[in-house]
């Protein structure tokens, strides 16, 4: 296996933790522009050597950084994403999702924004433009409520995938707003909902809309998605386009409702979640004080807890919907960064855990790469 590096986004600066070949021995690099929120930072799996990272400075407001030498020296976009003057009134917040495109498109990426919005870039993140114009759909309204209806840090489009075998095929969520699909390379775009339960109004009113919190392709079989939902964990088997809910086998003190969901990279069968306290006033936090990984091996009709090396109480924290990822390693190396600055890695697929790192900020995202 080669090298591991762990790109580490957090809400005070990038971090990128260096790993040897067996995984044991770990250097720390960074901080990266401390002070600076970091909602995603990407290493580019095409060349391994570009590095994109979405960042909001205080008084600067969002931008994207590049480098081209893995961290060494960066640069700012010379025009990051933000909607187009006129028109719709929108104003971009933050950067929440990167997205490498095609291996056939070197130089392609994509960007999910706060408000909603989907960004194209052709020459490695320099410059951007908006790609699909959802605020000109008269079904944006339908499919995302009101600014009330979005996450606390404000509604998000993310979870841009690119089929690996299908340029035209892309898939992203909105919270809210539903899962979308494309088979256009991204110029239109069709709701991908049925079979999801809706949410509630958080003012008790009747159900309003829908909440995806990650989606995530089976490496080994991009026709498998599986999904963490605001109203739990559902599978998407294509051709078919009816969503399962598979979480019925976590038990009902824990829950299926959480952010992250990691696929094995070699078995569709196999995924990961890390549920936290969705009770009715959100707390956002591991069940019960008790953080555990959750493995199904069998596409969700069963599900393992994985505790080993975790503290066992009193670890209020919970992991963000781009804080868990994998390796490509045999066996698989998980790793998963928390609220609470720490970063959580297994060499096992998940078996026993190993905190790598204390004390960092709170942490938004943690990306694998080699």
């Amino acid at each position: 296996m080669k090298r591991v590096v762990l790109l580490i986004g957090t809400r005070k600066g990038a971090w990128i933790i260096h790993g040897d070949a067996a995984r044991r021995a770990w250097r720390t690099e960074g901080p990266h522009f401390l002070g600076n929120i970091f909602n995603h930072v990407v290493l580019d799996p095409r060349d391994g050597r570009t590095i994109l990272a979405a960042a909001k400075a205080g008084h600067l407001g969002p931008t994207i950084f590049r480098s081209t030498d893995r961290g060494k020296t960066w640069k700012e976009a010379t025009r990051p994403p933000a909607f187009p003057k006129g028109g719709h009134g929108k104003t971009v917040d933050h950067t929440f999702w990167l997205t490498p495109g095609h291996a056939s498109q070197p130089g392609v990426w994509f960007a999910g924004t706060s408000p909603q919005g989907l960004f194209r870039s052709a020459d490695g993140g320099a410059t951007w433009d908006i790609h699909f114009d959802l605020y000109g759909d008269p079904r944006y309204s339908k499919w995302v409520g009101g600014e009330q209806d979005g996450t606390p840090d404000g509604p998000k489009l993310h979870s841009i995938l690119v089929d690996p075998r299908e340029p035209n095929r892309m898939l992203f969520g909105m919270s809210g707003g539903g899962v979308h699909e494309s088979a256009d390379g991204g110029r239109s775009f069709q709701p991908l909902i049925d079979g999801l339960k809706v949410v509630e109004g958080f003012d008790g009113s009747e159900p309003t809309f829908h909440d995806p919190h990650c989606l995530r392709f089976a490496p080994s079989n991009p026709d498998r998605v599986y999904q963490q939902n605001h109203t739990g964990v559902y599978r998407l088997d294509g051709p078919a386009k009816t969503w399962v809910p598979i979480g019925k086998g976590i038990p009902k003190s824990v829950g299926d409702i959480g952010f992250p969901i990691v696929v094995h990279p070699r078995d569709a069968d196999t995924a990961w979640i890390m549920p936290m306290d969705g009770t009715t006033v959100w707390p956002r936090v591991s069940p019960g004080g008790k953080p555990a990984v959750y493995r199904t091996r069998n596409a969700g009709k069963t599900w393992q807890r994985l505790t080993a090396g975790f503290p066992e109480k009193q670890a209020w924290w919970t992991v963000k919907r781009q804080a868990m990822t994998a390796d490509a390693g045999n066996p698989v190396g998980l790793y998963f960064g928390t609220t609470s600055g720490e970063v959580w890695m297994s060499r096992d697929e998940g078996a026993k855990w190993t905190c790598l790192a204390r004390h960092l900020p709170e942490i938004y995202s943690v990306e694998c790469g080699s």
